[in-house]
């Protein structure tokens, strides 16, 4: 009997609780819907690679694998060209050298290019020795197979780049992003839950002067988690930044001051910390499908429009430029508005929030 009460009791407890009972029946079938169009999306993205006196038949192979030929009159400022015109390589042909440069933000890409490339070499010189067999021509397959080598180059990183270091920024704005949202949220969710809030709110001071405050002192210890994630990642993991130090930390700490805002402003609708666990799944796990990880360009149009209002994604964009590709704080100011503005948008609705627990 006593554990048919237990039973009883928390059951009626859940149905009453129906923020809990939504979260945990809609929370995962939104998880699943995300994920299922997120990895069902158009994976077959066309790659661009600029092409200069290649042959036809080359230019045709390589069409016939997705990659969309865009043919120059010339080689001058290849790296101009490559950045310009959003091309993820550029290849000439001279004498017996085929010259190709990567891009290689994306090494994934740069691969599938390696492999397309080779290929369209393979069949361009197996239809030569055909041509040559055919026509009683006395030239070796030996020699055929060696009369083109491939010099290769990149503008950013080496053959060496990974896929993780493409990522590794990805993940130092999102590990600062989730434990400073975590740690602020129930800090200030203490402070309510505790009477500190409600003594303060009887006081003559303001809503804006309160969240500043707790912005501010909160920030202080946000700023030292951010400084410490980033030089562990760079000194002791020993990811390689080919930009300034400085510029990523800048970065990080307004995705720092963002989830912040985020998690003081989220805590106000939470009565406990297992609820505000619970905004975990709506606050914090799409952050990471919209950051960069899966290929936004292989998402659905749809799908591409959320990015931009998910403030990681922006953050996450700006760092991969600074890491990889030696930008600094001026070349992603785009990118770094935007985050201010989140943090702006996230305080003045905390100020909003405070409302329901007094009009001032």
């Amino acid at each position: 009997m006593r554990i048919k009460a237990l039973v009883s009791r928390i059951i009626k407890q859940n149905i009453r609780d129906k923020r809990t009972l939504a979260l945990m029946m809609v929370a995962p079938l939104i998880i699943m819907s995300l994920i299922y169009f997120l990895f069902n999306s158009n994976n077959d993205s066309v790659l661009n690679i600029g092409a200069y006196n290649t042959t036809n038949e080359f230019n045709e192979q390589l069409e016939s694998s997705n990659i969309e030929v865009i043919k120059y009159d010339n080689i001058s400022s290849i790296k101009e060209k490559i950045l310009n015109d959003n091309l993820n390589s550029f290849i000439y042909s001279s004498d017996s050298i085929l010259d190709i440069t990567y891009e290689n933000s994306n090494p994934s890409n740069t691969q599938k290019i390696k492999s397309i490339v080779k290929g369209a070499l393979a069949k361009e010189q197996t239809n030569n020795l055909k041509n040559i067999i055919a026509s009683n021509q006395n030239i070796s397959i030996e020699s055929m197979k060696n009369k083109l080598s491939i010099d290769e180059s990149y503008i950013y990183g080496d053959e060496n780049l990974s896929y993780f270091d493409t990522i590794s920024p990805i993940l130092i704005g999102f590990f600062v992003f989730f434990f400073v949202f975590l740690i602020s949220g129930i800090s200030l969710l203490k402070e309510r839950t505790s009477g500190t809030l409600d003594k303060l709110l009887a006081t003559p001071i303001k809503r804006s002067e309160i969240v500043l405050g707790y912005l501010i002192g909160y920030g202080i210890f946000a700023v030292i988690q951010t400084i410490i994630v980033v030089l562990f990642a760079v000194y002791v993991l020993g990811i390689e930044i080919s930009g300034s130090i400085i510029s990523v930390l800048i970065v990080n700490i307004a995705i720092a001051f963002i989830a912040l805002s985020l998690g003081t402003l989220l805590s106000t609708f939470a009565n406990s910390e297992f609820q505000m666990m619970q905004f975990i799944p709506i606050a914090i796990v799409p952050q990471i499908f919209f950051s960069g990880l899966i290929p936004i360009e292989n998402m659905a149009t749809w799908l591409q429009y959320i990015c931009h209002i998910v403030p990681l994604y922006y953050g996450a964009s700006a760092l991969q430029g600074i890491v990889i590709k030696g930008y600094d704080i001026v070349n992603v100011k785009f990118e770094f508005s935007i985050l201010v503005l989140f943090a702006i948008v996230f305080s003045l609705l905390n100020i909003i929030s405070l409302k329901r627990y007094r009009k001032i």
